[in-house]
């Protein structure tokens, strides 16, 4: 980037000082050289740039140059990155995919060191991170933390394993960053106690301020499948100094309506200071991941946002390092060519029968908007086959490994609405098994094999006859596209499931957690059903 001196006036925003005025700001060399006051300055608005706290880029289905320009347009000047979906299905060399990608960026992404590759023991992936894999990437000086520890289990019980990971981080001083939904007590206590600094996971105001209360800062989450604002946004109020805004999975049709600012917008919607709200959305995460992202003040770098007003918050400028990044052209180039990674080739028709055991059969039960879930029982007949029952909201579930197809799992969900056809994604945290739920046999066989054949991707069969996507060729996660086109393309698919009976607003980013074992309470693996509570293995049939 070249970096020209220039001068901008408008009303700063500063939530270190908490005061507003008019100003006359001049950068030189990328950082902020002076600030004026001038109270004939009225508009428009500088304030500092807006940090996504925790974020998976992949989720986006873009790779980070697509996510970074996207993100830019809604005044976000950079976003701390956990790169373990690349980890487990490509390993280290997907994470340095991802930093090599990253480099080209027009807003500041950071990554950090994935905790967890496979998620927990009962879980698959390409190459698993010993703490020795961990050691190695710690020490760059381009990972900036240790990213969720998802392994909780393990951090009370005193795994020897996940003890080293964790000690990998504190010998280079950087933040570890949690992962534990619904853990409170004296389990939660054994958890912050090994140093874990944060946690995006929580979806209640007891369950956060016990975390607060131990000295851990919260991320408040709003993405794609998971939303905890409405239940967390009164800690901006009451702890604006502990409390940080992220979205950890966006899907690209919402990434392209807004991202950061969307969050900053409710929060002054409901009564927050612009100071307390700019705490969370900015000043908190440079702060707490030692980013290298100025926050508005005298030799910072200057990296701010320019609105028109505060409350539409709509971004006229977005500067980094002093380039209004908003006016280089559109990524085009050539990106890293993905390393060596395993996915299914055979699209033979795929064994789906289920007989029942007993008279009674689990199933995974889904709560819209959430990633947890519950158990749901349903009666059925022993020794003859458990058929989907579309008609009652019961549909079939099928996780078929990605790296020792063809190994599956067959089990029942409930809440999703399809009344006729399948899904099927590669996309499933964070092993990204290929997942399907259907109304019958025939279709998810159609909607596996369309993701088979493409390599990856996201699949609708309304029928067995007829199978509609999107091909994501990098990693089965992502594709080198801009984020108007995967919008557009992800909107009509997600309009046309939408359209045959689903009442999840979001269905490929729901049925991609619910296969994800560290998050409770049923699960599905290649393994079979898994009960995130007891963390164990459980029978389908009671």
């Amino acid at each position: 980037m070249n970096n020209p001196a220039f001068a901008l006036s408008g009303v700063i925003i500063d939530p270190i000082a908490r005061q507003s005025y008019g100003a006359d700001m001049h950068i030189a060399d990328g950082r902020i050289a002076s600030i004026s006051r001038n109270d004939a300055v009225n508009g428009p608005y500088i304030m500092p740039g807006l940090v996504d706290a925790h974020v998976h880029v992949e989720s986006s289905m873009l790779t980070p140059v697509h996510f970074a320009r996207a993100a830019a347009v809604h005044g976000t000047v950079a976003a701390v990155c956990d790169p373990h979906e690349v980890a487990n299905v490509a390993g280290v060399p997907g994470v340095l995919f991802m930093l090599d990608s990253a480099r080209s960026a027009c807003i500041k992404l950071v990554f950090g060191t994935p905790s967890c590759v496979p998620a927990s023991p009962f879980d698959e992936c390409f190459q698993p991170f010993s703490p020795q894999v961990v050691e190695q990437l710690m020490a760059r000086s381009d990972i900036h933390f240790l990213a969720e520890m998802m392994n909780f289990p393990g951090v009370i019980a005193g795994d020897a394993q996940v003890e080293q990971i964790i000690s990998a981080a504190r010998r280079y001083g950087k933040p570890i960053d949690g992962h534990a939904p619904g853990l409170m007590g004296p389990n939660l206590r054994a958890y912050a106690a090994a140093g874990i600094s944060t946690d995006h996971e929580c979806y209640s105001m007891p369950e956060a301020m016990q975390k607060l209360n131990l000295g851990m800062h919260i991320l408040i989450r709003e993405g794609s499948a998971a939303k905890n604002f409405d239940a967390l946004h009164g800690l901006i109020a009451s702890n604006p100094d502990r409390v940080m805004l992220c979205t950890d999975d966006c899907h690209p049709d919402e990434l392209e309506r807004g991202h950061i600012n969307r969050l900053l917008q409710r929060a002054l919607a409901l009564g927050h200071s612009i100071y307390d709200a700019l705490w969370a959305a900015a000043v908190n995460p440079v702060r707490h991941y030692d980013l290298s992202v100025g926050l508005l003040q005298l030799g910072d770098s200057a990296d701010f946002i320019v609105v028109d007003n505060l409350r539409s918050f709509n971004v006229l400028s977005t500067f980094i390092d002093g380039v209004d990044v908003l006016k280089l052209p559109s990524p085009t180039g050539v990106q890293p060519t993905p390393p060596t990674y395993v996915f299914p080739t055979s699209t033979s028709t795929l064994d789906l029968s289920v007989v029942a055991q007993t008279n009674r059969c689990r199933a995974i039960g889904v709560i819209p908007d959430q990633l947890i879930t519950e158990p749901f029982v349903f009666d059925v007949t022993p020794g003859l086959p458990v058929e989907p029952q579309p008609a009652s909201d019961l549909l079939k579930m099928v996780v078929l490994s990605r790296y020792s197809a063809p190994r599956l799992s067959v089990g029942f969900i409930h809440g999703l609405g399809l009344n006729r056809g399948a899904i099927a994604s590669s996309i499933a945290h964070d092993s990204h098994h290929i997942v399907a739920v259907g109304a019958d046999d025939a279709s998810i066989n159609r909607a596996v094999a369309y993701i088979i054949e493409h390599g990856g991707g996201l699949s609708f069969a309304p029928s067995p006859q007829r199978a509609v996507g999107i091909p994501l060729p990098v990693f089965g996660l992502m594709a080198d596209t801009p984020v108007a086109d995967m919008a557009r393309a992800y909107s009509q698919l997600n309009a046309e499931v939408l359209a045959n009976g689903c009442t999840i607003r979001h269905p490929f980013m729901t049925m991609a957690f619910m296969s994800l074992t560290v998050i409770p309470k049923l699960k599905l693996t290649p393994s079979g059903l898994f009960d995130g509570e007891a963390f164990r293995f459980t029978d389908m049939f009671i």
